[in-house]
């Protein structure tokens, strides 16, 4: 190795990495193409120039790390929909654009929440390369297809959705987990769409996941504008990959809302409603748990239940029962391993447990 591309390799090693990126081989990293437009996926060496709204990165041991104004990074160039904060987009070129998401995605900010400020700023140096000179890409590092496949209703499931982002859905989702994990079930989870970053993997694996997977580890840093054929591939790739380590249930995180065209997509598609047509629905009111159950239901699914920060208030919880003759369940609720199992739609604990 010459002493230039030495010191390349040590300046990607020493460089701040982001979250998504955690699949790749650290000494894959050793090189930098300056000439080449960015596509989703790309790992992008950028320097910090202006701290926004994200004054931490999210690195792939799981810690948010400080940033500063010179910092360097290394980040994966990816498409963002996030109400609540940045609608972003993948560049055309290596311009100066932002840090538009915590867990490490490299976009050009169209716009975003007013209750947040400007995004961070950031400068591209060049995208990161290997030993070969190729452009290293997240989908580079996906999980492998599994031959086998996904035979339907093989595990029992629970579909977590919500009405948008942040309606509880992660809560939800971790709770649930628990009480599954308390009944004795060897629970494997994931997020199928959304944004790369961990900390709701975390929690997941905190409430008693034994597996935790999200479509950062099928390939994709965000789900956003990758195609709604694409997006339908996660989650065959996921569940297989959780059913072969053994899990007996298994708990979905879908992200947004139920019109966010890669979510639609995928709660239209046959073979989604066939594996899983256990849903527990996620809103923060009344009047949004009745639109949204009702389409669900619909759709052909069985909807378990309402959750979320609708639990948040007993007067809105009370009016979204009765307008939908549904049970609305706390998390205290789903923490309970006979309800879980209800949820799960198998009545029972799993043999063994105690």
């Amino acid at each position: 190795m010459s002493a230039s591309s030495y010191t390349m390799s040590q300046r990607l090693q020493s460089a701040k990495r982001a979250f998504v990126t955690r699949r790749v081989d650290s000494n894959d990293l050793q090189g930098l193409n300056t000439n080449q437009s960015p596509k989703s996926g790309d790992l992008v060496l950028a320097r910090v120039t202006e701290i926004g709204h994200h004054t931490k990165i999210e690195r792939i041991d799981g810690r948010k790390a400080t940033l500063y104004e010179g910092d360097e990074i290394i980040l994966a160039f990816g498409n963002r929909y996030a109400p609540d904060q940045f609608e972003a987009t993948v560049p055309n070129n290596l311009d100066a654009c932002h840090m538009v998401a915590a867990g490490g995605i490299a976009g050009l900010a169209l716009g975003w929440h007013s209750r947040i400020s400007v995004p961070t700023a950031i400068q591209p140096i060049g995208l990161i390369t290997n030993k070969y000179d190729q452009v290293i890409n997240v989908a580079d590092y996906k999980l492998p297809s599994h031959q086998y496949g996904l035979v339907a209703n093989s595990v029992p499931s629970v579909v977590v959705v919500g009405t948008s982002m942040n309606a509880g859905k992660t809560t939800t989702a971790a709770h649930l987990i628990h009480g599954l994990n308390a009944a004795g079930h060897t629970v494997g989870a994931m997020k199928i769409t959304g944004t790369g970053a961990g900390g709701d993997l975390w929690l997941m694996k905190d409430s008693g996941a034994a597996h935790v997977l999200d479509f950062t580890d099928a390939g994709y840093p965000t789900s956003f504008n990758i195609g709604n054929e694409q997006a339908k591939q996660i989650y065959p790739v996921l569940a297989a990959e959780l059913i072969r380590k053994g899990c007996t249930a298994i708990v979905i995180e879908v992200a947004d809302g139920i019109y966010q065209q890669e979510t639609n997509a995928i709660l239209e598609s046959p073979d989604f409603k066939q594996y899983f047509p256990n849903v527990l629905f996620t809103a923060r009111e009344a009047m949004g748990a009745q639109s949204g159950a009702s389409w669900l239901v619909n759709q052909g699914y069985n909807v378990q239940g309402i959750g979320g920060r609708i639990c948040a208030s007993p007067l809105a919880t009370r009016e979204a029962a009765n307008a939908l003759g549904m049970t609305v369940y706390d998390l205290a609720d789903l923490r309970d391993p006979t309800t879980a199992c209800y949820i799960l739609g198998t009545d029972a604990y799993t043999s063994g447990t105690a």
